[in-house]
């Protein structure tokens, strides 16, 4: 191989490490973890008011997955160590699955620091008040 073409290499294989390491799609930008928008329990769905008693009975709950880990990998809610949100089904009449609605609460699990509701999934939250 001649000087010019392993000068070459070098050269792209430079620049394309100089390309990865500040590329946007590496960078995060800081979670907004500051919700301001609030429901009321009362305005929750009526099945949602049904879960958020529940969680504070400690349940029963229909679906095996409330009560588990939520892991916040959106990082739209406070950061927190893992384990301290927990997530709950909030049942939506005429589906057979589990739906996009959820409650997610942190701290222990029947007397949770705050909670959250979710219609679409995850992709924002509100911050449920009294």
């Amino acid at each position: 191989m001649s000087r010019f073409k392993n000068f070459k290499l070098v050269l792209t294989g430079l620049f394309l490490t100089a390309v990865l390491a500040i590329s946007p799609a590496q960078a995060r930008a800081p979670a907004p973890t500051d919700i301001q928008a609030t429901i009321r329990v009362t305005e929750l769905p009526r099945q949602g008011e049904r879960i958020y008693a529940l969680i504070h009975q400690g349940g029963p709950f229909a679906s095996e997955k409330d009560g588990t880990v939520f892991g916040n990998r959106e990082r739209l809610l406070p950061l927190y160590k893992r384990g301290f949100y927990r997530e709950y089904t909030v049942p939506t009449p005429g589906l057979r699955h589990r739906g996009t609605r959820r409650i997610v609460c942190g701290g222990p699990p029947t007397k949770p620091d705050v909670c959250y509701y979710t219609a679409d999934h995850y992709a924002s939250f509100r911050k449920i008040v009294p």
